[in-house]
């Protein structure tokens, strides 16, 4: 195998019909490309039958021309059948910011997960409204940006906020428990690329305190819910979600305590499906190739 081998995912949706899998395996055969794996999945979406494919791919450095693949992918294959397409690179690693606000376990979480190399990106800077966590995420390297916020500084704030993204060019924002609501202009600003998670299984409890609701509900499970955000609070497409069964016995603070095991988890399995490029997000759901 050659040094200079390398990967990538090949994203398509578009209207389903004959021919569409023949046309992309065809050409990428022909063009010394290597089909790894491929999952695909058809779907009615408003009265058309929609066709969606994740195609991992490898490909020799020295001998094939991937800018050049990508201009005669679309030229050939992708106007031919309409098709909404990307091809992202595995060497091109997206880059995280991190915003939270008191409550460290999610934010650890990711943070012990992209130590690990389990979550393939770059973190450049994580942003809280408190400095709580700061010392914590100062031992993992990673620059920590305090920017407090109260009812007259939010515009400011969130202003701020904007500024460090650009500035570090970041690709997904991750709101690890970050106990703010972001304004419109900003989901819309980072549409599709904001992870959010609510400690509870949408769309039962949905805002301030859900397990406070669950409690007075009664409930025998609880969950969380990874999902992109919206303007619309906790309404956004939905990635990942878990549960936990409860009993009569389980307090407030047991409740609590088994909650955050699961908000961890479905949060950081959210994360890192997003940034292997496993997510195609349809109207306000998701697919998941995972």
């Amino acid at each position: 195998m050659s040094e200079d081998l390398l990967s990538a995912k090949l994203m398509i949706s578009c209207q389903d019909k004959p021919g569409i899998i023949a046309a992309v395996t065809n050409f990428l055969a022909s063009n010394d490309i290597n089909i790894v794996h491929a999952d695909q999945h058809s779907m009615p979406v408003e009265n058309k039958s929609m066709f969606f494919m994740r195609l991992v791919f490898e490909y020799d450095a020295q001998s094939v021309d991937i800018d050049s693949i990508e201009n005669d992918f679309g030229t050939l294959v992708g106007n031919e059948h309409e098709m909404n397409w990307n091809i992202f690179r595995d060497e091109e690693r997206k880059k995280i910011a991190i915003l939270a606000s008191k409550t460290d376990h999610c934010l650890l979480e990711i943070l012990w997960r992209w130590r690990s190399g389990e979550i393939n990106a770059d973190i450049p800077l994580i942003i809280s409204n408190h400095d709580t966590l700061e010392k914590e995420v100062h031992s993992f390297g990673i620059p920590f940006y305090h920017l407090p916020i109260d009812n007259k500084s939010k515009n400011q704030q969130e202003e701020q906020i904007l500024t460090l993204l650009k500035d570090n060019d970041v690709d997904l924002i991750v709101l690890a428990r970050y106990m703010q609501i972001l304004s419109d202009n900003f989901t819309k600003i980072y549409q599709n690329k904001i992870i959010n998670i609510h400690h509870s299984f949408l769309p039962a409890f949905v805002g301030a305190d859900p397990y406070g609701q669950a409690i007075e509900r009664g409930v025998k499970v609880v969950g969380a819910t990874a999902h992109y955000a919206t303007e619309d609070l906790d309404q956004g497409p939905i990635i990942e979600q878990d549960v936990i069964r409860l009993t009569h016995r389980e307090g407030r603070k047991k409740i609590i305590e088994l909650g955050k095991e699961v908000e961890r988890s479905v949060l950081a399995r959210a994360v890192k499906w997003h940034l292997e490029d496993r997510i195609f997000i349809v109207g306000n759901k998701t697919i998941v190739f995972n």
